[in-house]
């Protein structure tokens, strides 16, 4: 297969802060093109899991997104703090803050890109299971999030009918539900 990266030939960061990085790049390609401005997005790895608790039902949240200005259901998630010792740690204090429950195991199902033609992070999905609620949520100042439980087949009728709009929330609960043998491909 033929080589297509690019090769930086500067890179000057436009805007720096803790949850949005931009920066503003000259680029080569293998055949002598250059791409200038190129911008890059920079952010913190992300986690997020299909959380299901011990009588099987699967969480969501619902809140409100202000870019969209619409309330809507998503997976339980965040970023990774730098103190996290592990991305399954990261899953399991996003869950336990955000949701209130814990899990007895984690799964890794693979990770996947918001938009690689732009922003430099993964977002690392997993099936949390064996959730049971253990705690009062504990939100960040800016989070104001109402905890739902759903059945797989209520799931299933709103990824159906378009009531997850979060893509990378859908990518997840269609690994999380096939790793279940919910759905197949």
């Amino acid at each position: 297969m033929k080589d297509l990266s690019w090769k930086t030939l500067s890179s000057e960061y436009l805007f720096k802060e803790t949850w949005f990085t931009v920066r503003r790049e000259t680029c080569e390609t293998r055949e002598g093109k250059i791409i200038t401005p190129y911008y890059v997005y920079e952010f913190p790895a992300w986690v997020t899991a299909v959380a299901v608790t011990e009588d099987n039902k699967i969480i969501l949240e619902r809140q409100y997104r202000h870019a969209l200005k619409e309330t809507n259901y998503e997976v339980p998630g965040g970023c990774v703090d730098d103190t996290d010792p592990s991305l399954e740690a990261a899953i399991a204090r996003e869950l336990l803050e955000e949701t209130g429950y814990r899990f007895t195991k984690y799964e890794y199902l693979g990770k996947t890109s918001s938009n690689p033609s732009t922003n430099n992070n993964w977002m690392h999905m997993y099936l949390a299971t064996g959730g049971v609620y253990a705690q009062k949520q504990e939100l960040d100042h800016n989070e104001e999030i109402e905890v739902y439980l759903f059945s797989i087949d209520e799931i299933k009728e709103m990824l159906k009918n378009n009531l997850i709009i979060q893509s990378m929330h859908v990518t997840a609960l269609f690994y999380g539900l096939a790793r279940l043998g919910a759905i197949g491909y």
